[in-house]
């Protein structure tokens, strides 16, 4: 017993003194169901010396009148264990386990093992769930169409969603990847370890891990905002005048932010520095768009952005990440408007503004023949297009109806 309390300590997490008072439960838990109550018994533990002892205690009452044999005993049988009893002495008379039967001993058993993996489960939640938002290393054991299994140093099952994997993430069975872990659940009293590498702490922790200065504490990270595998934002202040904390953060030619990149399948990140400014946050959080002016709406977490025609697709971005991003980053709902100065037609639209619906060598077609916006070449004949430009008919086709597509 003395090596098993050692054993269960040191590889399942259960110390002593846990262990003698589930091994008394346990006990007790046969003991009532063999005998309807476990009240009149002593169950002793002694893991020092590695001493187990049960005694069954019984009150001395006249032969004859004995109602309860669990609870009581005639004089004539305790004196046969000492002769000098008397009525209404209490007898206490070791229990040999040999006496509790086949049946009884597999039922203890099993209760037994239900209650060590109880304490397991308790014991592997408890340690995983103060360690929450931690980036940890585990091994690839089997992948699934809906989820990762992986495993840590102690053989723990670590579970990895799909919805919170990198799109491009391919694992293979025994390489190591890294993870932050997101939640734990107890579900049917078993504890479900949830990793990402999507949510934003993954990144904010790889980012602590790379940049000195933040460890140290000179710099800190406000507020990160990912859209996995495509582009981030973070957020940074300095607290020593000093340090430049986008620099800081990015490294010589980007070489901190070189393995996060790598690591988030090629996603690209923004560092900007934060302010407590929302105006200025937004302008920032925008680059690398040239922002005229911002107007918040603080009530309603809003803000309108005015911008050079040519700065509104970058302020946009590629299927609209950077604003979103922004949004993201800042808390607020952001809306761009071209800023076309006074005079200028207000309902027309630069053709730099259709990269994303247009491809780019199109819109170069166009400008070399002389149309800068989307009215002058929605105002031209479609034959002098075709016949002007370097491009196919099915080609002008589409292009003026995407064009036209923005008005309606």
């Amino acid at each position: 017993m003395i090596e098993v309390f050692a054993d269960f300590k040191e590889k399942n997490n259960i110390d002593r003194a846990t262990l003698v008072s589930v091994l008394e439960e346990c006990f007790r838990s046969v003991i009532a169901k063999m005998y309807g109550s476990d009240e009149n018994y002593d169950i002793i533990v002694n893991p020092d010396k590695g001493d187990f002892e049960i005694y069954h205690n019984r009150v001395v009452v006249p032969d004859g009148q004995v109602t309860d044999e669990n609870k009581e005993i005639s004089l004539s049988e305790a004196r046969q264990i000492e002769d000098d009893y008397e009525e209404g002495e209490e007898v206490s008379q070791r229990v040999d386990m040999s006496e509790f039967g086949r049946r009884a001993i597999l039922q203890l058993r099993q209760t037994l093992a239900s209650r060590i993996m109880e304490l397991e489960y308790d014991s592997l939640y408890n340690q995983y769930k103060d360690r929450e938002g931690e980036v940890i290393s585990a091994e690839v054991y089997q992948t699934w169409k809906r989820e990762t299994l992986l495993m840590d140093e102690e053989g723990n099952e670590l579970l990895l969603p799909r919805q919170e994997q990198i799109p491009g993430d391919f694992f293979r069975k025994g390489e190591t990847t890294r993870a932050v872990i997101l939640r734990v659940e107890n579900t049917g009293g078993k504890p479900r370890i949830i990793l990402s590498r999507t949510a934003p702490e993954f990144l904010q922790h790889m980012l602590e891990a790379e940049v000195p200065e933040i460890q140290d504490g000179l710099i800190t990270i406000h507020k990160v905002a990912r859209i996995p595998g495509e582009r981030a934002k973070i957020a940074v202040e300095s607290y020593d005048d000093r340090i430049d904390p986008v620099g800081a953060c990015v490294g010589v030619k980007g070489s901190r932010l070189r393995g996060i990149v790598h690591e988030l399948r090629g996603e690209n990140i923004d560092v900007v520095t934060w302010t407590s400014n929302i105006q200025l946050m937004i302008t920032r959080a925008l680059n690398p768009a040239r922002v005229n002016s911002v107007s918040v709406n603080e009530e309603e977490h809003k803000a309108e952005v005015l911008l050079d025609p040519d700065q509104v697709s970058l302020a946009i971005g590629k299927g609209g990440l950077n604003v979103k991003l922004a949004s993201m980053l800042v808390g607020y709902t952001i809306d761009v408007f071209r800023d076309l100065g006074e005079g200028a037609d207000d309902d027309d639209v630069s053709l730099d503004e259709f990269t994303d619906a247009i491809d780019p060598w199109i819109i170069d077609e166009l400008k070399k023949i002389g149309f800068e916006t989307a009215k002058d070449v929605l105002g031209a004949q479609r034959d002098m297009i075709v016949k002007n430009a370097d491009l196919e008919e099915e080609t002008v086709d589409e292009v003026l109806k995407t064009l036209q597509e923005e008005f309606e």
